[in-house]
């Protein structure tokens, strides 16, 4: 008897790992990972985030209406894992100062401006907490702009004239433009 009961657990168990192993390593994600680059002014930029989909939810707003990403809460700018964002050259990020390197990138959105910060903290697994925030190297405060139209999945795109690279976010009805400028 003994012997069924631990036989029916190790395949219970088994049947456990097999299904977490296949979720996380092969299922296809609902939230695709993504990178996008900028080369260009003598600047590299790479970002490395996760897109998730609207999919018919209110994305930006009151936590009481149950938003998505409510105003005034950390959002790890995608899903999936904290968003990461490397500069190949000294820049200037939306006013200030950030010196060449790799940094996660998060955001505090709310309904006229959002704050977007660089933090030196990076290789953080899913990134769902948090970060340190003494370890913030760049805050900004930038104005929320409406898009022209609804985006269904959250995108981060580049623009550029002759001096400065805007970084754009893109979701829902929300457009947060920075620009990036090298030193």
């Amino acid at each position: 008897m003994k012997k069924k009961i631990f036989t029916g657990i190790g395949i219970v168990v088994i049947l456990f790992v097999v299904w977490a192993v296949y979720g996380l390593f092969f299922a296809p994600k609902a939230s695709p990972n993504k990178t996008t680059e900028f080369s260009g002014n003598g600047l590299e930029i790479k970002v490395t985030y996760s897109q998730p989909s609207k999919k018919g939810r209110l994305i930006f707003g009151e936590e009481k209406d149950g938003a998505l990403q409510p105003y005034g809460k950390y959002w790890r700018l995608g899903a999936n894992e904290a968003t990461e964002i490397t500069f190949s050259k000294n820049i200037n990020f939306g006013g200030k100062p950030v010196n060449a390197g790799t940094y996660r990138m998060y955001a505090v959105p709310n309904a006229t401006t959002w704050q977007v910060s660089l933090n030196s903290e990076v290789g953080v697994f899913f990134g769902i907490g948090e970060p340190d925030y003494d370890l913030d190297v760049a805050k900004v405060e930038v104005p929320a702009q409406t898009a022209a139209s609804e985006t269904e999945q959250f995108v981060i795109n580049f623009s550029n004239d002759s001096t400065t690279v805007n970084m754009d976010f893109v979701w829902d009805k929300a457009l947060i433009r920075i620009p990036i400028i090298v030193q």
